[in-house]
């Protein structure tokens, strides 16, 4: 299935490849590599032009440049494990771009390696490779599936209840005992282990850092610190409200979501977070790929009125969405919130098949409507 579905990212990184270094991040798992490897004419396995730092026999070709002439495109997977990767590939890119085109590719230390210094600077565009999405795997596909067994392609192939658990519990232990410990030096490993077990029952709430700290006993800080780091590492992801002073909005509330929504176990709050990560991506891929300043906010006042999301653009709303799983009658707050804010669209979005229109500028419709109205992908 994976060899014939082409990944939404080939059509911009193709383009920006003619010019520039493309550097390919995001969770692991999330289908970079196989991805990378597509890109390459007639690949196979064992292509002299994909190399991987983790192969003793791919770093002596990678330092010594000794890779076929003839390849036009060379990838490097996981460079950014090698101390002196950002000068290594800057020669290499400054010399050789008539004749090569580079592709480089790693998990959260590439984001988090390629942001040290300025060596870099001009030579290459960026890309966060998110989870499979009901855009991208086709309107006609079963979406509750998608729903059920997450985005991560292996396991949304298999499409196996007991192989999904096993890799759950394979992908924490990654990134809890190797992405994380790559990246910070932690010695309370033990308590973010238990911060991650906390998390999936927090999905979709006002997300409470004191509570969090006082449950596992450290300070404020510390819980801040290891959210940070959790989004690092692309375990998880945090929104934060908008509001204008007319709506007496909440100012320093967040809700957090997985990168993963098949982890959670409430049918509400998976569905909440498969719609987040979908708006997410879309957010991340206009940046990435247009440059737009993209923001997912959600909109809460003081009185507990609430819309689940707002996409901003240069810093203005663009639209809002409402999460419902059943095909339910249009939210009063849609309503309220349509004739106090610039908001210019809004919809509720449900698993059914009703579509609706309650004002000119509020629309009831199924999800897979409101991916092809707004362009998420």
């Amino acid at each position: 299935m994976m060899s014939t579905l082409l990944r939404y990212l080939k059509d911009p990184i193709t383009h920006d490849l003619k010019d520039k270094m493309v550097f390919l991040g995001g969770p692991r798992q999330v289908g970079k590599t196989t991805f990378s490897q597509s890109l390459i004419p007639n690949y196979h396995e064992g292509h002299p032009a994909y190399l991987n730092w983790d192969s003793p026999v791919h770093r002596k070709i990678i330092t010594a440049g000794t890779w076929p002439r003839n390849e036009k495109l060379i990838i490097f997977d996981e460079i950014h494990k090698f101390a002196k990767w950002r000068n290594l590939i800057k020669g290499y890119f400054d010399t050789l771009k008539g004749a090569h085109k580079f592709l480089v590719t790693g998990s959260a230390r590439l984001d988090y390696y390629r942001k040290g210094g300025d060596s870099l600077l001009g030579r290459y565009f960026y890309f966060r490779m998110h989870p499979l999405s009901l855009p991208e795997i086709g309107k006609k596909a079963d979406l509750s599936n998608l729903l059920k067994y997450g985005g991560f392609p292996e396991p949304y192939i298999k499409q196996d209840e007991t192989f999904l658990k096993r890799w759950h519990l394979q992908r924490r232990e990654r990134i809890i005992y190797s992405d994380i410990r790559d990246l910070e030096r932690i010695r309370e490993i033990s308590l973010i282990e238990l911060l991650v077990e906390a998390l999936p029952d927090r999905v979709g709430s006002p997300l409470s850092r004191k509570n969090l700290a006082q449950d596992l006993d450290v300070d404020f800080k510390t819980v801040e610190n290891w959210l940070t780091i959790l989004e690092n590492v692309y375990y998880c992801f945090r929104v934060s409200p908008y509001g204008q002073p007319r709506i007496r909005a909440v100012k320093k509330e967040q809700k957090l979501y997985l990168w993963d929504w098949s982890e959670l176990d409430q049918e509400g709050a998976r569905w909440e977070n498969f719609v987040a990560s979908h708006l997410l991506k879309f957010c991340h891929y206009r940046q990435d790929t247009r440059g737009d300043k993209m923001e997912l906010r959600f909109l809460r006042d003081v009185d507990r009125r609430e819309i689940d999301f707002v996409v901003l653009k240069d810093k203005k709303p663009i639209f809002a969405v409402e999460c419902k799983s059943g095909e339910k009658s249009a939210s009063p707050n849609l309503k309220y919130f349509s004739e106090r804010t610039t908001i210019p669209r809004f919809y509720q979005v449900h698993r059914g098949k009703k579509s609706y229109s309650t004002a000119a500028n509020i629309r009831v419709l199924p999800f897979s409507e409101f991916c092809d109205v707004e362009g998420l992908v």
